[in-house]
């Protein structure tokens, strides 16, 4: 179906951190982050804190994965439970930063996040010998200097790295793949949504067109698949055929489709202005978001999730309007309505806005009936600005000083946790 040979050749590694929270705090606790079982939460003194993170013995001893709740660990004295440190798990990753570049220049690394790295290695093999080589030597690098475990996973570009290192990599410790490999190793995989890219949102979509697994996809009608995703759906094509035309540090799913923030309240809110005044704080840090990148979006979306005392449940509403914003004052006014249309009086614990259907914001239509529409355009990329000069509390809405308020407390943390 493809020509491969015209397709990049690269010599592309994807490294991943092993639980990387986890087992950097059981590193500066003395424990051996292999067998010990820590786990990393947001908060110790809240029993439904989350976990960001659990040693690997953790998760296959007792089952405790990432998203799970305090209380849910069990009552062991050989767990370790520990509060976040977010300001050196940063600091680590920047050091480990600074054990790529011994092998490779600093343009050939791309920082995917702070426990995950690309590093392109074409230009450097008559250095440092063939590409396992090198990913050997890394993983030896970092095990000697930080006592941390790697997974490294190499490709021909960027996705078949990622793939490499989320289907193989991390099971062996260093795996590539070739072209040669997506017809065995990647077109079996199923359920759909272990393919990097594929949620389960897209997959049960994927399931009711008959498409199961990879294979199935890669061999679907490339114009059936736009019509019902548009680009997206010629990107799932051909990221099923293992192909990826973009340059080292492009993202490797084109475009971003929405800006959006969820956040698990403190405690249950059960006042309705309790619960609209944080509505405000999340739609002021997605237009904030939106703002950042020059982007505005026709499409709002408000999610409000129950207490767990209420059965859970909930509710998720989007509206499309008719000119794209990123205002925070008209993303919340439509949440507001999805709010009272749907809001039932029950107890809330988390809530949730995103702003999808998004559009460059380079330029202002003006309106007859509302004059004042580019003061608050350009009120929100000047309020931008004092935040990203004195600090994140250096300017916040009024509703923050409130009990109900959180983004005052949220701005002391690094990453949204404990530094």
């Amino acid at each position: 179906m493809f020509d491969y040979r015209s397709m990049p050749q690269h010599k592309i590694m994807c490294i991943d951190m092993k639980s990387f929270y986890a087992s950097c705090s059981a590193v500066m606790l003395g424990l051996d982050p292999h067998v010990c079982h820590l786990a990393v939460v947001g908060n110790t003194d809240r029993p439904g804190s989350v976990v960001l993170a659990a040693s690997p013995r953790m998760k296959k001893d007792f089952g405790i994965k990432t998203g799970a709740r305090l209380f849910e660990i069990p009552k062991d004295p050989r767990i370790t439970i520990v509060n976040p440190k977010m300001s050196l798990y940063l600091r680590i990753s920047t050091e480990i930063t600074r054990v790529f570049n011994r092998y490779v220049p600093k343009e050939d690394i791309h920082i995917y996040s702070v426990d995950e790295s690309f590093v392109k290695v074409d230009g450097v093999l008559h250095l440092w010998g063939d590409v396992k080589e090198i990913a050997a030597k890394i993983q030896k690098d970092i095990e000697r200097e930080f006592q941390l475990p790697c997974a490294i996973g190499i490709g021909p570009n960027m996705l078949m790295a990622k793939l490499c290192l989320d289907l193989e990599a991390k099971k062996k410790g260093i795996a590539e793949w070739t072209y040669e490999d997506v017809e065995t190793k990647l077109w079996p995989v199923s359920p759909l949504r272990e393919m990097w890219g594929i949620g389960r949102r897209v997959e049960k979509t994927l399931n009711r067109m008959g498409i199961f697994t990879v294979g199935q996809l890669a061999r679907h009608d490339l114009s059936t698949l736009e019509k019902k995703f548009g680009i997206m759906g010629n990107q799932l094509y051909h990221h099923a055929w293992g192909i990826d035309l973009s340059d080292l540090g492009a993202p490797i799913m084109e475009g971003q489709v929405s800006f959006g923030k969820s956040q698990i309240l403190l405690r249950d809110y059960k006042e309705e202005e309790e619960i609209k005044h944080v509505l405000l704080e999340i739609c002021e840090e997605v237009a904030r978001r939106a703002r950042s990148q020059r982007k505005a979006g026709r499409t709002i979306s408000c999610g409000v999730g129950y207490s767990k005392d209420e059965w859970s449940g909930g509710f998720s509403r989007s509206r499309t309007i008719a000119k794209p914003t990123n205002i925070t004052t008209e993303l919340y006014n439509v949440c507001l309505e999805l709010f009272a249309e749907n809001y039932t009086g029950k107890t809330v614990r988390s809530l949730s806005v995103s702003l999808g259907n998004l559009v460059d914001d380079k330029q202002f239509q003006m309106d007859l009936f509302d004059k004042d529409g580019w003061r608050r355009r350009e009120l929100g990329y000047t309020m931008d600005k004092v935040r990203s000069r004195f600090g994140p509390a250096s300017l916040l809405r009024a509703v923050s000083y409130t009990p109900a308020g959180t983004a005052l407390q949220r701005a002391g943390l690094v990453g949204g946790h404990k530094g």
